[in-house]
């Protein structure tokens, strides 16, 4: 019983039934002043032109979301589009919609007001008083029975009031509904949205892991060394990364909170000298070697080729330790190459394994480039080759 009378506690109800009344006001005022049978017929007619409007689109759009759906703002659950008619089929389908809101809202409004004539009868009816003429209930007499008919009617009319609610809502999904091609588009929209957001979390990923690795290494360092004067280095090289990683960590917010924002200010490899300069100060021996100019490297094999490195050096100094480093970066022949090296010192990983190697090899990936990571000659090597087109 409490699930029957739940939609009429909802406001929805109420806007769904005022939603059809809105479309027979101007028919009804014409009929008002020419009542003939053709007057429906013509409004009909009417719509069809008003349909082909793209505009048109946006003012059934914003009225439906507002009143059927009960939504305001820009909502996928929402399910109807407020933009301007697009094609012809977007037209067509806008031209159905006006023709079928007419005729359900003249049948809902006619049983209605019927069903409203015809409670108020019955009451009157069962308590000794005149009738007015029902077009749907004739009643001779006046009889105390008379009111067992008030439920039926009552229920009858909260019946047609949330079946044509929802009726008129799933044809505004239907009709009003993105396109095909609008669909599309959102789902294009979405894909970049998460793409965007697997490229900010690699971007945290290898800032704040490579902040955290110096980190660690620079503190077990400086407290197994019991030099003061090696521990204040540890403590400036601790305070130098961590400040570059907090400008990272500000920069990628500054990106989420404003979508349009460009992306500037992002590191590239004219500033590897800062994670050369944070390897060794980690203990790390950095033999590094760069030939060509780094500065013509387009932005985009720039930044993901810094990226890379700095991953690539995060690993050594996580799994390796303080260990002879080799770097080799050479523009060339169209192609930026990246290397590096570094004594294996332990167990070798397992093929794949450590989000830090997938995240290169994923970055390569996407540039169209390739990417080696593994055993070589009693060494872990790191290379990779990324077209600087």
């Amino acid at each position: 019983m409490v699930r029957l009378l739940r939609p009429f506690g909802r406001a929805v109800t109420y806007t769904r039934l005022l939603h059809l009344f809105i479309a027979i006001v101007w028919p009804s005022l014409w009929l008002f002043v020419q009542e003939a049978w053709w007057t429906w017929a013509a409004a009909a007619l009417v719509l069809v032109p008003v349909g082909l409007v793209p505009a048109m689109r946006t003012a059934e759009g914003l009225q439906a979301r507002l009143l059927l759906t009960g939504q305001r703002h820009d909502s996928e659950s929402a399910g109807v589009v407020v933009a301007p008619s697009a094609s012809w089929s977007d037209r067509g389908r806008l031209v159905v919609w006006l023709q079928a809101r007419l005729l359900i809202g003249c049948a809902t409004s006619l049983a209605t007001v019927q069903l409203l004539m015809v409670t108020v009868d019955l009451a009157a009816a069962a308590f000794g008083r005149d009738t007015a003429s029902g077009e749907l209930l004739l009643l001779e007499g006046h009889a105390w029975w008379h009111v067992l008919l008030l439920p039926p009617a009552l229920v009858t009319l909260a019946a047609l009031v949330v079946a044509s609610g929802r009726l008129i809502t799933a044809l505004a999904h239907r009709l009003l509904g993105p396109s095909p091609a609008e669909r599309l588009a959102a789902l294009e929209e979405r894909t970049e949205q998460l793409l965007e957001r697997t490229r900010i979390a690699r971007e945290l990923h290898d800032s704040i892991g490579h902040a955290l690795t110096v980190a660690v290494v620079q503190a077990g360092a400086a407290r197994a060394a019991g030099d003061p004067a090696f521990t204040d280095r540890a403590l400036e090289a601790i305070e130098e990364t961590g400040r570059a990683a907090l400008e990272d960590l500000e920069r990628v917010l500054g990106v989420l909170r404003e979508s349009g924002r460009p992306v500037g200010g992002r590191p590239t490899l004219t500033d590897a000298g800062r994670l050369l300069e944070s390897a060794r100060a980690s203990g790390a021996q950095v033999d590094a070697g760069m030939t060509g100019p780094l500065d013509t490297v387009p932005g985009p094999v720039s930044r993901e080729g810094y990226r890379i490195l700095q991953e690539a050096l995060t690993n050594v100094l996580r799994h390796a330790g303080a260990v002879p480093v080799r770097v080799r970066i050479a523009v060339d022949d169209g192609s930026l190459g990246l290397e590096v090296r570094n004594p294996l010192t332990g167990a070798i990983p397992g093929p794949g394994r450590g989000s830090g190697l997938r995240g290169i090899r994923e970055r390569a990936v996407l540039l169209g480039g390739q990417a080696h990571t593994g055993p070589d000659r009693g060494d872990w090597q790191v290379r990779v080759e990324l077209p600087l087109r």
